[in-house]
């Protein structure tokens, strides 16, 4: 039995290979190969762009993938969107599609864009967006380095985009957001309806999400007296009620609670100050609720 996987081959491939790393799927890839190795013999891995993976799933010719939901909604791709993974290249902020004009444009609201040509990798999306708000314009494929376009080619771009900062090196103004978009694991429909390879795709999810959310948190350790336990507690901000166990010392108890990463400098030496001793800190790869 194999599962027939997907991965975004470009600029997402470094955080989804280490995204499977932390859900714990370790892969190699050879710098001329398209099929990466992973220490799971029931996977079987290729890498293709991540504009192209909701069509080939939809396809059957992979039974799942991990791409973005504006190449789904691009594609128009009938799948099963099993969970949603808030990833990108850079950040763990969502991605988004952005109509942007030249900064010195007198182009100022979306009606400003009537009998426009505008540049756009997402074609099916710029145009349902114009049409809904009732704006004729020509949109015209980008095959890449679109911020580089407007003025000169076109007036406006529809472009994707995390911080902004490259429209803004390219003296580009944002005049709307068409849609945010996160990378999702899809699956195709008959793949999900199969007991086997629905149970892969759960678990899989599962791990992913898991170690989405254990990014940016921490494990945190430590004994304290007894005396001082309602103290200690009520400084600890937990997902859940802090773990309490006893020590030999019956007098003394060990905490163990997960927080978020940003916390923690202001965290330890108020606890430290509480009585808490032994404190040890340290990284999470999974967190499942």
């Amino acid at each position: 039995m194999k599962l027939k996987l997907a991965l975004p081959k470009g600029s997402l491939q470094d955080s989804t290979m280490e995204l499977m790393r932390k859900a714990g799927y370790h892969c190699s890839i050879s710098s001329r190969s398209y099929l990466p190795w992973i220490d799971d013999e029931e996977l079987e891995a290729m890498l293709i762009r991540a504009q192209e993976i909701a069509r080939y799933v939809e396809d059957g010719v992979f039974d799942a993938g991990l791409t973005g939901k504006d190449w789904i909604v691009e594609t128009k791709a009938d799948v099963v969107e099993v969970v949603d993974l808030v990833y990108a290249k850079q950040t763990r902020q969502p991605f988004r599609w952005v109509v942007a004009v030249p900064e010195n444009s007198d182009i100022k609201t979306i009606q400003d864009l009537e009998g426009k040509r505008i540049a756009s990798e997402v074609v099916n999306m710029t145009e349902s967006y114009l049409k809904k708000h009732g704006v004729n314009a020509q949109v015209e494929f980008s095959w890449g380095a679109t911020e580089a376009k407007a003025p000169d080619l076109v007036d406006a771009i529809v472009d994707g985009t995390e911080t902004g900062g490259s429209l803004r090196a390219n003296k580009l103004r944002i005049l709307d957001t068409i849609m945010y978009s996160s990378n999702k694991l899809i699956a195709n429909k008959t793949s999900w309806e199969d007991p086997w390879k629905r149970r892969k795709i759960e678990n899989m999810a599962m791990l992913l999400q898991g170690a989405i959310l254990a990014e940016g948190m921490v494990g945190l350790k430590m004994n304290i007296q007894r005396d001082h336990l309602d103290t200690v507690v009520a400084l600890l901000p937990s997902l859940k009620n802090p773990t309490i166990s006893p020590l030999a010392d019956s007098d003394w108890v060990a905490i163990e609670v997960m927080i978020e990463e940003s916390t923690v400098r202001e965290i330890i030496p108020a606890l430290k100050r509480a009585g808490a001793q032994g404190l040890v800190e340290y990284p999470l790869n999974k967190v499942i609720h």
